[in-house]
């Protein structure tokens, strides 16, 4: 187990460290909370390397290969697909607003 989540953070580390596009998307849940993402290509999809979530409490959760998971969530480990997934494009600097908050 330990060695598969090492090569988890690996993967998703180097895709992080290495990008040099990267896209952003907003998404709103069923419960109200709004979902930050940053995704970066790898062979032909968009893998997300960060991942918030803000809860329509206000509680913000964040996911990257520095911390993949805990009790509330994880980083998705499926690629998206912006034209068949419920995503909003926004500017990086929204995310990052999010992200650093």
């Amino acid at each position: 187990m330990e060695r598969i989540r090492a090569e988890s953070v690996a993967y998703f580390r180097a895709l992080d460290e290495n990008a040099t596009l990267r896209h952003h998307f907003r998404h709103a849940d069923e419960e109200g909370g709004l979902w930050y993402i940053e995704a970066v290509p790898d062979r032909d999809e968009l893998i997300v390397v960060k991942q918030a979530e803000l809860t329509s409490a206000g509680q913000l959760h964040r996911y990257s290969w520095e911390h993949l998971g805990d009790e509330h969530g994880g980083l998705t480990d499926q690629a998206i697909d912006p034209k068949e997934d419920p995503l909003e494009a926004i500017a990086a600097d929204e995310f990052q607003r999010v992200w650093t908050q």
